[in-house]
């Protein structure tokens, strides 16, 4: 394979396969393609054809990325980690809700080891080092499937980002900037944290999940500023998140139980 940016080398589908694919393992297979319009497409297309649970996609370049709300989202090639899998979780609907933060759990610690960053978690979906955005986490469904992207920067330059609030392990002088172990040890998470969720039936307290979670977010114990899709404001405290993944926030004399759909944007205010 040819490429000309020798700070970022690609990624091989092969090396990722006996890393990662062995019996018993979640992973089914790890493909990588050079370049395409979505990952989460892409496999919840592939969901729809019966493709089996651990199913792998990793994109060097996404022309067409989304992030929660059909946001946009874009970086150079090889310059980020462009992911999503697939899973067929086989517990109740009503706390799939979980699986997008549970990918954001697995995700912040395996970054944290390796990358010796402290990565934190902003509610629903995105990992932040201070307040700055390092990785965006996006769950669909896909028939009876969930799909689950991540994209995640790691050599952007400032230059390079997207926005003025984010960030990449580059930039935050990270120790590792080597995709490879990066994403094997992403994905070795999300398998650990997974198995443990779906034996406990989805039960996020049972399972260790709700408190890790807490144990990593950026958001809980803070002031926020909370956008709501018909144009209201609500600020007040994050409090909490409950056994269904959703958002309590105090404002006003009240508890509000905020769900990712029900908002816009959830902001520090303070």
């Amino acid at each position: 394979m040819r490429y000309s940016d020798l700070d970022r080398p690609p990624l091989s589908a092969a090396a990722l396969n006996r890393a990662l694919i062995r019996p018993g393992s979640l992973w089914t297979g790890v493909t990588v393609v050079e370049s395409t319009g979505s990952t989460n497409a892409d496999l919840a297309k592939a969901a729809g054809e019966g493709a089996a649970e651990g199913a792998v996609l990793v994109a060097e370049e996404q022309l067409a990325g989304r992030g929660r709300l059909g946001r946009t989202w874009t970086a150079p090639p090889r310059s980020g980690l462009t992911v999503s899998v697939l899973l067929r979780p086989q517990v109740p609907v009503a706390v799939q809700g979980w699986l997008s933060l549970l990918y954001g759990v697995a995700a912040a610690s395996a970054v944290r080891r390796l990358a010796e960053v402290d990565v934190r978690l902003k509610w629903p979906n995105d990992l932040l080092i201070g307040e700055r955005k390092l990785a965006g986490v996006l769950a669909e469904r896909a028939d009876d499937a969930i799909v689950i992207g991540m994209g995640l920067n790691v050599s952007l330059k400032p230059e390079e980002l997207p926005v003025e609030s984010a960030t990449s392990l580059a930039i935050e002088e990270a120790a590792c900037l080597d995709r490879d172990p990066l994403l094997r040890a992403v994905l070795r998470e999300v398998e650990s944290h997974y198995r443990e969720w779906t034996a406990a039936g989805g039960d996020p307290d049972a399972s260790g999940l709700r408190s890790a979670y807490l144990a990593s977010s950026a958001t809980i114990g803070r002031l926020v500023r909370v956008e709501l899709p018909n144009g209201q404001v609500l600020i007040g405290q994050a409090t909490d998140v409950d056994a269904f993944g959703h958002l309590q926030v105090a404002a006003e004399g009240e508890r509000h139980t905020l769900s990712a759909g029900d908002v816009v944007h959830v902001r520090i205010a303070g």
